[in-house]
């Protein structure tokens, strides 16, 4: 059995701390004004993404994938997955 390693990517993400996302990023804002891409709703946000709908509810995070994509992710796997790099580290080519 063979063994792969994911490949090191820039992600953008936002972690919601409420539905409202009064505070979120221009990128995120946009894309929540777009009916269908997503769905805001009083509890959760519904996003259309590759596989189907997926849920996002505060305390999950919000990903703009490497393709313009968006999906949910919990913070839990989030931080198991990614992590924070610095500006810096952003603009230098791999």
């Amino acid at each position: 059995m063979h063994q792969y390693r994911k490949k090191p990517i820039v992600i953008q993400a936002y972690q919601l701390h409420a539905v409202d996302c009064d505070d979120c990023p221009q990128w995120l804002k946009d894309f929540f004004d777009n009916p269908e891409l997503c769905e805001v709703l009083e509890t959760c946000i519904v996003i259309n993404t590759l596989e189907g709908k997926m849920k996002a509810y505060p305390g999950d995070y919000i990903i703009k994938g490497i393709a313009g994509e968006f999906y949910p992710c919990r913070e839990d796997i989030f931080n198991l997955t990614y992590e924070k790099v610095e500006e810096q580290q952003c603009n230098q080519k791999s």
